[in-house]
C-alpha cells in the first residue's frame, strides 16, 4: 500500500520526485548498510524467515552441482588443443586456486553476515547502494541468460545421447529472424520443472541436486576410468604430428596460463552457494567447509578428467568442441557406446548446474527487493515453504520465456563478464571491509591502495595480451608484478586493520585478496569484445532503473523508517523472535 508520502502514489509525485533525483542520487547512492541491519531490520521485509536445513554437506553438493556442468565436457579441449596442451592438467590446477581465492573472500562475508543477498549484500554494506545494484542486476540477467542457454543445452545433449537429432525437438517457425525461430519446448519444460522443485522446498532441491550430482560424478568417474584404461603415457608428450611443438609444455608457460583463463569460467557457480547462507543451521562451521571443500573436490575432478583426455589422445587430435565424446564416436573396436554414456553424464550436469543457478538468482533477486531498489513483492518468503517464491516464479518464467525461441550457445555464456566482475568487486570489498571503519577511519589510503593496485594489474594484462613477444614486453611484466607486490607490502605495513572478523576472515591478508583482485582482471582481459558490449549495455540499462526509479523507491523507505530507526526495534525484535537459531 503506498503511503501519502510515495514517490509512486500519483503522476504529479513522480514528477516532482524526478526533479530531486540529483540530491536523492547524493544522499542514496552511496548509502552503505550494516551486517546488523541486513539480518534483521532488511531481512524482515520478507515476513517469513527462510528455513535453516542445510548443513555443510547439503552446501558441498550445490558447490559441486553448480560448477560441474556440460562446460567441462568442451573447455576442456579447446584450452588443451588451442593453447595448454597435455599442461592442460597444470592449468585447471592453477584456475581452481584462483577460485578458491575467490571462495575464501566469498566465505568471509557468508560467515559474518549470513544472509541471501551474497554479494549484493556485500557490496552494500561496504560501497554502497548504487554498486551492489549495478553488480546485482548484473547478476541476476546473467544467471537468466547463461541459464536459458542451459535449459536448450540440455535438449542438444539428452538428444544426442539417445540418438534423436535436435531438429526433431525443436520447431521451426518461419518468418522470425535466425536464432529467434526455433521453438524449443523441452527446454521450457525442463525450466518449469526446475523452478517449481525451488518453489516447493529448498531441502528437498537439495536432495534432488544431491542425486542428480551423485550420478554425475559417477559418470565423470566413468569418463576417467576409460581415459586411463584406454589412453597411452606417451600422449603427454608426443603430438601426432611431428612438426607440432611437442613436450608437456608445447606452447610455454603462457599457453599454460591462457588454458587457465579459458577453463576458470567451468568453477563459475560456487558463488550461488553464498545465497543460500541464511538458511545453513550452523554458517561458521558449516559455510567454509561447504564452499571450500566444493571448490577443493571439483578442482581435483577437473585435473583428472583433464589428465584423462591428454591420455586419450595427443593434443593436437583432441577435437576442440566435443573432446571426450568425440575421442570414442569414431572408434570401429567396439567403445563408440562410451559416446552415448558421456552425453547422458553432460545431460545430468546440466540439470545440476540449472537448479543451482535458479536456486542462486531467485535468492539474490529475494534480497534486492527487500533494499527497496526493486517492488518489495519480490522479497516475499511464503510462511509453508520458507522460499521466496515470488521471486523463483518471476525469475522462472522468464527464463522459460527466453529459453522458448532464444538459440543462445552454451559455451557463450559461459564467458559470463558480469559473474568476473562482481568476483572482482568482492575482493575489494573484503579489503576495503578490513581496513577501513565506516564514520571514524579515513577510507582514502585503502581506496587509493585498491585504485593503484587494480591499475597496475590492468596494465600488466594489456601488455600480456597485446604485446609482441620481446625482450622488453618480459622486463615490462616483472617490473609490473615487482610494482604490485611493493604497492601491497607497503599498504600491509602501513595501514593497520580497523575490523578483525570474529569467526572467520580470509588467510594472509591482504595478499590472498590481492592475488584474486589480480588474477580476475588477468581473466577479464581474456574475454572477447561482444562480452564487453553485452556488460556495459547491462550496465546502461541497470543505471537507467536506478535513476528512474530505484532510488526514489529506496529513498521513499528511508523517509518512512524502513532504513531509519522510527521502525528499527520493532523489526530488530521481530526478525529476531523468527529466527532464534541465528549462530552467528
Amino acid at each position: 500500500m503506498e503511503t501519502p508520502r510515495s514517490s509512486f502514489s500519483s503522476i504529479g509525485s513522480y514528477f516532482r520526485a524526478l526533479a530531486q533525483t540529483h540530491s536523492r542520487l547524493a544522499r542514496r547512492a552511496f548509502s552503505v548498510s550494516t551486517s546488523n541491519d541486513e539480518m534483521t531490520r532488511v531481512r524482515a521485509k520478507s515476513g517469513s524467515t527462510m528455513r535453516r536445513t542445510l548443513t555443510w554437506y547439503d552446501l558441498v553438493g550445490f558447490g559441486i552441482g553448480g560448477m560441474v556442468g556440460a562446460g567441462v565436457f568442451v573447455t576442456t579441449g579447446r584450452a588443451s588443443r588451442l593453447h595448454a596442451g597435455p599442461a592442460i592438467v597444470i592449468s585447471y590446477a592453477i584456475a581452481g586456486l584462483c577460485a578458491l581465492l575467490s571462495a575464501f573472500c566469498y566465505t568471509e562475508f557468508a560467515v559474518a553476515m549470513p544472509v541471501a543477498g551474497g554479494a549484493f549484500s556485500y557490496l552494500r554494506v561496504t560501497f554502497g547502494e548504487l554498486a551492489a545494484f549495478l553488480t546485482g542486476a548484473n547478476l541476476v540477467m546473467e544467471y537468466v541468460m547463461s541459464n536459458a542457454a542451459v535449459a536448450r543445452g540440455f535438449t542438444a545433449y539428452f538428444g544426442s545421447a539417445i540418438g534423436v537429432s535436435t531438429s526433431k525437438w525443436r520447431l521451426t517457425v518461419q518468418g522470425l529472424p535466425k536464432g529467434f525461430n526455433e521453438i524449443d519446448l523441452v527446454a521450457v519444460a525442463v525450466v518449469l520443472l526446475v523452478t517449481f522443485i525451488i518453489c516447493y522446498s529448498t531441502r528437498e532441491s537439495s536432495v534432488v541436486n544431491m542425486i542428480l550430482t551423485l550420478l554425475h560424478i559417477l559418470f565423470i568417474a566413468f569418463v576417467i576410468i576409460m581415459g586411463f584404461w584406454r589412453g597411452d603415457i606417451k600422449n603427454f608428450t608426443q603430438p601426432a604430428n611431428p612438426e607440432h611443438p611437442s613436450g608437456f609444455f608445447p606452447n610455454g608457460v603462457s599457453g599454460v596460463f591462457n588454458g587457465a583463463s579459458m577453463v576458470y569460467l567451468s568453477y563459475i557457480g560456487y558463488d550461488a552457494v553464498s545465497t543460500m547462507a541464511e538458511e545453513v543451521r550452523n554458517p561458521v562451521k558449516d559455510i567454509p567447509i561447504g564452499v571450500s571443500g566444493s571448490v577443493i573436490i571439483v578442482t581435483i575432478l577437473y585435473c583428472l578428467m583433464a589428465a584423462s583426455m591428454s591420455m586419450l589422445l595427443p593434443y593436437d587430435m583432441i577435437d576442440a568442441e566435443a573432446p571426450f565424446s568425440a575421442a570414442f564416436r569414431g572408434k570401429s573396436d567396439g567403445w563408440k557406446w562410451v559416446s552415448n554414456v558421456i552425453g547422458v553424464g553432460a545431460s545430468f550436469g546440466i540439470l545440476t548446474s540449472l537448479l543451482v543457478a535458479m536456486l542462486g538468482q531467485a535468492r539474490y533477486m529475494c534480497v534486492i527487493g527487500r533494499s527497496s531498489v526493486v517492488p518489495a513483492w519480490f522479497a516475499r518468503v511464503h510462511p509453508k515453504t520458507s522460499t521466496p517464491v515470488n521471486a523463483s516464479a518471476f525469475l522462472g518464467i522468464f527464463t522459460a520465456a527466453i529459453a522458448l525461441f532464444t538459440d543462445l550457445n552454451v559455451l557463450l555464456n559461459l564467458v559470463s563478464i558480469g559473474t568476473l566482475f562482481v568476483f572482482y568487486m568482492v575482493a575489494n570489498a573484503v579489503i576495503y571491509r578490513r581496513y577501513v571503519n565506516v564514520g571514524t577511519t579515513n577510507p582514502r589510503p585503502t581506496l587509493s591502495f585498491l585504485f593503484l593496485f587494480s591499475i597496475t594489474s590492468i596494465i600488466f594484462t594489456l601488455i600480456w595480451q597485446f604485446a609482441p613477444p620481446c625482450k622488453s614486453k618480459i622486463f615490462i611484466i616483472v617490473a609490473c608484478a615487482v610494482v604490485a607486490m611493493a604497492v601491497v607490502q607497503v599498504f600491509h605495513c602501513v595501514v593497520p586493520q580497523a575490523n578483525k572478523p570474529e569467526f572467520w576472515g580470509v588467510p594472509l591478508m591482504p595478499w590472498i585478496p590481492c592475488t584474486s583482485i589480480f588474477l580476475n582482471i588477468f581473466l577479464l582481459g581474456s574475454l572477447d569484445g561482444p562480452s564487453y558490449v553485452r556488460f556495459v549495455f547491462f550496465s546502461a540499462l541497470a543505471v537507467l532503473v536506478y535513476v528512474l526509479y530505484s532510488v526514489h523507491a529506496s529513498f521513499d523507505a528511508e523517509e518512512d523508517g524502513s532504513f531509519g530507526q522510527k521502525n528499527g526495534e520493532i523489526l530488530m525484535e521481530s526478525a529476531e523472535s523468527e529466527d532464534p537459531s541465528v549462530k552467528v
